[in-house]
């Protein structure tokens, strides 16, 4: 019986494996079978993963309301834990440190970094449903798991400026500048979206009558440009590239007893087809390339790291107990316990490989003011597809979102807001677009004007 299951472990498929159809399906475009099949619980084997993979391929999709529900549900595994953290860090970091047999054995609830993203990926699709106030709850809960993280490890991460930016964006639209403000400063105090954060800054410095501050800042990122009357806006908050995944690292020292056995996840990049988008208003020259606000792949990588010590000294004590498990089996069968212990140590110490795969390798984002009047819209993945949005009626102090997310070459695109006229309607309805574009091209390096905001 114990041979028996210690075969069984053997054939167990780790996470990227038993989601690679899943995964393919989605970085294919087909969002609808891969939120089906993410949302399966045997894909993930895991009620967190489920929930966090099938509402990013929601909202890639546009379906706001499924990417609001598959959210939810994964908050709803893991609220407990981030209600401790919380209130201390400390004690929700102890109470991680999980002792299974295999680390995978034990239920996921996403590491730090996962539930932050969380939070602000709810928070973008609230602002997809029109909810202004539930979108900037989230974004502020996000800035609080993340300190918490920060308490938990006793560093600062350069992460959360996509929290930060949703949050600014929604303190602004609600009329709280000096809010707003304070969350610009603290991008610029994380160097996140430095340039869209720095642009912002200056702005609102600027409204608010900061002088001292805005001469600091003028000095650092040039003139406050002068904005039409009336001017509206147009913000693009975009995931782009492919997100990073796990592989094992494994040590194994066979000795005259038994074998030791060590073995914990190191992260891997996936190749990146499009590092960056271009928005741009048909008819003029002005084009802003948009700024880097989260790097997913290195906030990964950095809490990772942290973690590394417990996952090590944890498969250590593991591979030991085993080992002394193997001792006492070679005492009732010498031939049969080596080889029962030997296999058991094998099978079951294996590096935990779970993490949240459809997260985009970095979250941009830039933002053009515009003259009140109909404008065509523009958006462009630089070394991927362009999408002609289409023409629409913007009305004074008016702000439209646009979401985007790459997957390879593709584009798909999302618009927020803002009033079609009959040609965009015709081209693409708003928060239905989530067919590529069939126009594409290359841009050359040296299109744009600015990053992060402009005219």
């Amino acid at each position: 019986m114990f041979l028996g299951l210690t075969l069984g472990l053997c054939s167990c498929a780790s996470y990227p494996e038993r989601t690679a159809e899943a995964y393919s399906t989605f970085e294919a475009g087909h969002l609808a079978d891969a939120a089906r099949m993410y949302a399966d619980p045997q894909t993930t084997g895991s009620e967190f993963l489920g929930g966090v993979e099938a509402g990013s391929v929601a909202f890639t999709a546009g379906d706001w309301a499924a990417a609001v529900a598959h959210f939810e549900a994964a908050h709803g595994t893991v609220k407990e834990l981030e209600d401790r953290a919380l209130i201390s860090p400390t004690a929700a970091g102890e109470s991680m440190l999980t002792w299974a047999v295999n680390e995978s054995m034990a239920s996921y609830r996403g590491e730090g970094f996962e539930r932050v993203m969380l939070h602000a990926f709810m928070g973008l699709a609230y602002l997809g449903q029109g909810s202004l106030e539930d979108a900037g709850v989230e974004a502020r809960l996000a800035n609080r798991v993340l300190e918490s993280e920060e308490a938990l490890y006793e560093k600062e991460y350069a992460a959360g400026g996509l929290g930060h930016f949703l949050s600014a964006v929604m303190y602004e639209m609600q009329g709280q500048p000096d809010n707003a403000y304070i969350d610009y400063q603290r991008m610029l105090g994380k160097q996140v979206g430095v340039q869209l954060a720095g642009r912002g800054a200056l702005r609102l410095s600027r409204q608010l009558g900061y002088s001292d501050d805005y001469e600091k800042l003028q000095a650092r990122f040039g003139d406050d440009s002068k904005r039409p009357d009336g001017a509206a806006s147009v913000i693009v908050i975009g995931g782009v590239g492919a997100g990073p995944y796990k592989e094992p690292f494994t040590l194994t020292i066979p000795t005259p007893d038994g074998v030791l056995q060590w073995s914990v996840p190191r992260l891997e990049s996936r190749p990146q087809y499009v590092q960056a988008l271009e928005f741009s208003i048909e008819g003029s020259s002005t084009r802003v390339r948009t700024d880097v606000i989260e790097d997913v792949y290195n906030v990964t990588k950095q809490n990772l790291e942290d973690r590394i010590a417990w996952l090590a000294t944890k498969s250590a004590i593991r591979s030991v107990l085993k080992f002394a498990l193997t001792k006492e089996l070679e005492k009732k069968n010498p031939l049969l316990g080596f080889l029962a212990g030997t296999v058991y140590s094998l099978a079951t110490e294996r590096a935990d490989l779970r993490t949240w795969q459809t997260l985009p390798n970095t979250w941009q984002a830039a933002r053009i003011f515009v003259a009140p009047g109909r404008h065509g819209l523009v958006l462009a993945a630089v070394g991927g597809e362009t999408r002609a949005l289409g023409e629409f009626e913007f009305e004074r102090g008016e702000t439209m979102f646009i979401f985007a997310r790459t997957l390879g070459s593709q584009l798909h695109v999302h618009v927020i807001g803002g009033k079609a006229t009959d040609s965009a309607a015709a081209d693409a309805e708003p928060d239905k677009m989530s067919t590529p574009g069939a126009t594409t091209r290359a841009l050359p390096e040296n299109s744009l004007d600015r990053a992060g905001e402009t005219l």
